[in-house]
Parts: C-alpha cells; structure tokens; sequence
C-alpha cells in the first residue's frame, strides 16, 4: 500500500511573463485551478506584472522585491508558470529570481511551460541550470503545453484537459515529496551552511 504524505506544503507559484495582454494568465489560472481545494498545499502568488519590476533603483530595499523575498523565504517549493520567448525564458523572470538570494536554497522547484512547437521546454532546460545554481531542486517532471494558443478555449478553459491533468497530478505529487522532505532536511541542519556566498 502507497503511503501518503498528509503535511501542508507552503508552495509560491511564480508568473513567468509580466507582458501586457500575456497568454500567462490562462495557463497560470489553470495551474493554480489545480493546485486549490483540499489537497496539501497552502498558495501564494508571485506575478512581476503586479510587481512594478524591475525597479528603477534595484536594492535590497526596494518594497517590491521585499515583498518578493518574503514569499520566497516562507514557501517550501515554487512552481514556475513560463513561456518561451526567442527560445528562452521572459528576462523579468530572470531578473526576478536574480534579485533573491538565499531563500531559494534547498527548496524544489517544478515547471509549467508553454509556447509553440517545443512547448516551452528550452525555456525550462536554462531554468533548470539557474536555479540548480542557488541551490534549489529541479523537479524532474513538468507540465508543458506545445500549440497553446489552440489548447485554451476562449474562456480559459483547457481543451483535452486530461493528459495534462495527469502531468499536473504527478508533477505536485513529486514537488509535495521533495518539499517534506526538503523542509525536514532544512529544520534538522540548515543548508545554507554548505551553500557558497
């Protein structure tokens, strides 16, 4: 018999584009969809499109990468919701997650991509070198939606929603995991010991 894990999980879901008319706010509100209700996970968002960034005096100070930081320091895993522009991944992401320092460190991180034929995932492949470099957790699976344009209906909703229902369901699965076991390991000797400045 599977056990299962019953702790409550502080997980941030990060916007990955801050564009005016973004197709992000479907694919983010499908995401988070599936992400409410009874199951383990308390949520907070992160949207740079709400944010004023970047700033035009970047410093630790600055309200809203405070209020950033502070969701950072108290998620125990992200997902990030990102397109693929120019076959990388929107530069107010990257900035977003440059301005953050050590409260990404031993925490995972999982990936709900999107775009044209590729769906995404070159976005997500230089995702994951960034973030393994502040020592956070790739996620192994992900959600990637290729055609995307043709995956939403005009209310938003998903067309053919059950592959990527599944690819959802296990992405959380394996983040809910890795975040308990990861908060644990944080608790009992904290990582940012091990981690360079």
């Amino acid at each position: 018999m599977l056990k299962k894990l019953d702790t409550r999980i502080k997980l941030a879901l990060i916007y990955g584009s801050g564009r005016e008319g973004r197709f992000c706010d479907k694919v983010a509100g499908w995401a988070i969809s599936q992400i409410e209700g009874d199951g383990p996970f308390e949520l907070a968002i992160i949207d740079p499109g709400e944010l004023e960034l970047p700033p035009r005096h970047v410093g630790s100070g600055h309200p809203a990468l405070e209020e950033v930081r502070q969701v950072i320091e108290w998620a125990d895993g992200f997902i990030v919701v990102t397109p693929e522009y120019n076959r990388a991944y929107p530069a107010i992401l990257k900035f977003l997650i440059d301005s953050i320092g050590p409260e990404w460190r031993g925490k995972p991180v999982g990936f709900v991509s999107y775009g044209g034929i590729s769906g995404g995932l070159r976005a997500v492949e230089q995702l994951r070198l960034v973030f393994g470099e502040l020592h956070a957790a790739a996620i192994r699976d992900g959600v990637a939606f290729s055609d995307v344009w043709s995956r939403f209906d005009a209310d938003g909703r998903l067309v053919d929603a059950d592959r990527a229902e599944k690819a959802m369901a296990t992405m959380l699965a394996q983040l809910h995991w890795w975040a308990s076991a990861l908060r644990t390991a944080r608790q009992t000797v904290p990582y940012g010991q091990f981690a360079a400045a």
